[in-house]
C-alpha cells in the first residue's frame, strides 16, 4: 500500500457472511473478459461499473460531492465522501452562526465504517437532537485541505431531508432540502452545489472503483487508499484465496462464504514495495461476485498500471459462471 497523497497522521475515533443457497441463474459458463480502468494520475476519479454490461456505466470526480442521504423513504443515514478522507465530529447544540474552531479536538473526529455498515456512520444518530457536527470536508485531489463546515440535521421525512449549515465562523448560513432521489441508493450533496447526481440508478451498477477511507490499527491510522467498493445492498463476495482461477466454478458459489461488506473486495489485491517503489498483483487471489442481477462471475486482478505505466489502471477479468 503506497501513500496515495501524503501520510495523515492524525489518530481518528472510528467508528456476515451469508452463506444462503440462492436459485442460480442457469446460463453457459462464459468466456474471460479483461477490462482496464484508470482512475486518473492523482486518483482523481469514480467509476462505477456494471458487471453486466462490462462497461463504466458513470463517472465523476471524486470531490463532486460531499454527503451522502439514504433515499429511501425510511433511509435516515447520512455518510461522508470516504474518497476524500472527510471526517465528522459532534459539539452539541450550539448556534451555527456563532464561531468556532477545532482546537483540542482530533480525538473526537470519526469517520464512517469502510465496511459500509449503516449503524457505524461518523454523524450515527442524529434523530431526536439538536446537536451540530463539524464537518472536515477531506482533501482535494491534490492533497490540499478542503476546508471544514457546520452541520445540522433538521429533520428526515419520506421524500426528503432538510439541513442547515455553515462555515466555522459562522458566516454562509444556509438552509436546505434534500429531495430523495428514490431511482438512486443514497442522494448525494455538495456544501458548494446542492444536490449532485452521483451514484449511478440502483440496478445499474456492481462495482466503484475509487480511492476511499481505510482503518489500519497497527498503527491506529485511517489512510486513503485505492481500490473497489461494492453496492453492499444488492451485490455479494466471496473471496477465494490459493485456488488456480481457471479452475473456479459454479459449484464453488456453496463453498465459500459470501459477504456483503462495501469493502470484501477492498484495496489488498495488490501489494506495494517501498524498496522498488512498485505494485505487485497478489496472483492467487480471486473473488466470485453476485451482482444485482444475481449473475455470478469470478474476477480476479491482473495488473495496477497503465499502457503508460501510470497506477491506478487496475485491469482486471472477469468470467460469467
Amino acid at each position: 500500500m503506497k501513500p496515495a497523497l501524503t501520510y495523515f497522521t492524525i489518530a481518528l475515533l472510528a467508528a456476515g457472511c451469508i452463506k444462503d443457497e440462492l436459485p442460480i441463474p442457469a446460463a453457459d459458463r462464459g468466456d474471460a473478459v479483461s477490462h482496464r480502468l484508470c482512475m486518473g494520475t492523482t486518483y482523481s476519479q469514480q467509476l462505477w461499473f456494471d458487471l453486466g454490461s462490462g462497461s463504466v456505466v458513470s463517472q465523476n470526480a471524486r470531490t463532486d460531492w460531499d454527503l451522502a442521504f439514504e433515499s429511501a423513504p425510511d433511509g435516515w443515514h447520512v455518510m461522508l465522501n470516504g474518497a476524500r478522507l472527510m471526517t465528522a465530529w459532534n459539539i452539541g447544540p450550539m448556534d451555527l452562526t456563532a464561531g468556532h474552531d477545532t482546537v483540542g479536538m482530533s480525538a473526537g473526529r470519526r469517520i464512517d465504517a469502510p465496511s459500509g455498515d449503516l449503524d457505524s456512520t461518523a454523524i450515527g444518530d442524529w434523530r431526536n437532537s439538536d446537536d451540530v457536527y463539524i464537518i472536515d470536508l477531506g482533501y482535494d485531489a491534490l492533497g490540499a485541505s478542503a476546508g471544514q463546515r457546520k452541520l445540522r440535521i433538521l429533520g428526515v421525512a419520506s421524500t426528503a431531508f432538510t439541513i442547515e449549515s455553515a462555515m466555522l465562523d459562522g458566516s454562509g448560513f444556509v438552509n436546505a432540502t434534500i429531495t430523495k432521489d428514490l431511482s438512486r441508493g443514497f442522494t448525494c450533496f455538495s456544501f458548494a452545489n446542492g444536490t449532485v447526481p452521483i451514484e449511478p440508478l440502483g440496478t445499474d451498477w456492481d462495482l466503484l472503483f475509487t480511492q476511499y477511507t481505510h482503518l489500519f490499527y497497527e498503527p491506529f491510522l485511517p489512510y486513503l487508499v485505492n481500490g473497489v467498493l461494492v453496492d453492499g445492498r444488492r451485490t455479494r463476495v466471496a473471496r477465494i484465496s490459493g485456488h488456480d482461477f481457471a479452475s473456479i466454478t459454479l459449484a464453488d458459489t456453496l463453498a465459500f462464504p459470501f459477504e456483503q461488506r462495501r469493502n470484501t473486495i477492498g484495496y489488498d489485491w495488490k501489494t506495494y514495495s517501498f524498496e522498488t517503489s512498485t505494485y505487485t498483483i497478489v496472483s492467487d487471489l480471486a473473488y466470485i461476485v453476485q451482482d444485482g442481477e444475481g449473475w455470478y462471475y469470478k474476477l480476479r486482478f491482473l495488473d495496477f498500471y497503465g499502457d503508460q505505466g501510470q497506477t491506478g489502471c487496475p485491469m482486471f477479468e472477469t468470467v460469467r459462471l
